[in-house]
């Protein structure tokens, strides 16, 4: 192989890990050409969650970004923090490393949230349209001025269940993470269960205090781009009063609601979600 070869060969393999700082490497999918959607994952899981999404982005001509959070799938696991700050720091130093601009920025679940925080802290940096899936928004838990989803009592609950017994954790989730027990195959819940069960325990208990505690009210005024709530009629885990708050707290945005679909709403009705998503992307 000549010189020249080997150069051209080296400028289209994309990195598959980026630095973030020193010793935490982070896990990257990168693959396809055109505007970049950028895709962060869910508590426990990691950018390949995105397999069924990937595909139908590239061959529609968009450059698919799917980004692992430290402490979770292929990415590095130090211990240390773990709040929406650290995570959308992290997000930023990658995207400013791949020197992106005019991204659709797309958070599901727990990544919903800390894409909240990262437009609310770096005021939508390299990103021009966002996209809250499933999102954990803007309150996980129950609060006086806030009676939406969850107890923060079952949340502690859950961390005592990770140090205890996470294996049982993960498949307590994975009952309540599509509308009904038959609404992803058996094998798609193997492969689910895989992913998380590659997290860090630590990171995994971290994240969930994360959750429980973090109030994103404040951040969601701060986001002015045009913005996309998918939420499944039937999410046990976000319930779908948490769309309707952050439809109500963010400007220029509008729900597609996804009336057969639990949590899982992107694998429970994927051709919807990539075609919505595409749309959107392409507008």
């Amino acid at each position: 192989m000549n010189k020249l070869q080997d150069e051209t060969i080296s400028e289209v393999v994309r990195a598959e890990y980026i630095e973030v700082e020193p010793n935490v490497r982070l896990h990257i999918t990168d693959a396809g050409e055109g505007r970049p959607i950028v895709l962060i994952h869910g508590w426990p899981l990691s950018d390949e969650m995105y397999e069924y999404q990937y595909n139908d982005l590239i061959n529609k001509n968009f450059r698919a970004i799917g980004i692992t959070l430290r402490g979770f799938g292929k990415s590095d696991k130090p211990y240390g923090t773990y709040n929406y700050d650290v995570h959308a720091s992290d997000i930023k130093k990658v995207l400013d490393t791949l020197e992106i601009d005019d991204a659709v920025l797309v958070g599901f679940s727990m990544g919903g949230a800390i894409v909240i925080r990262y437009m609310a802290e770096y005021d939508g940096a390299h990103v021009s349209k966002l996209v809250l899936v499933s999102a954990a928004a803007p309150i996980w838990t129950e609060r006086k001025d806030f009676p939406y989803n969850l107890p923060i009592s079952v949340v502690d609950d859950l961390i005592k269940l990770n140090y205890k017994d996470r294996p049982k954790l993960l498949s307590d989730f994975a009952k309540i993470f599509s509308a009904a027990d038959t609404s992803l195959s058996e094998g798609i819940g193997s492969w689910l269960n895989g992913i998380c069960l590659s997290a860090s325990s630590y990171a995994t208990a971290q994240c969930l205090i994360a959750l429980r505690d973090t109030d994103l009210r404040s951040d969601m005024v701060k986001i002015l781009i045009p913005t996309v709530i998918m939420h499944g009629k039937n999410d046990k885990i976000c319930s779908f009063d948490l769309a309707e708050q952050m439809n109500a707290g963010i400007a220029h945005s509008q729900i597609i609601v996804f009336e057969n679909s639990g949590h899982s709403l992107l694998l429970e009705e994927t051709q919807k979600f990539n075609e919505e998503l595409i749309k959107f992307a392409g507008e």
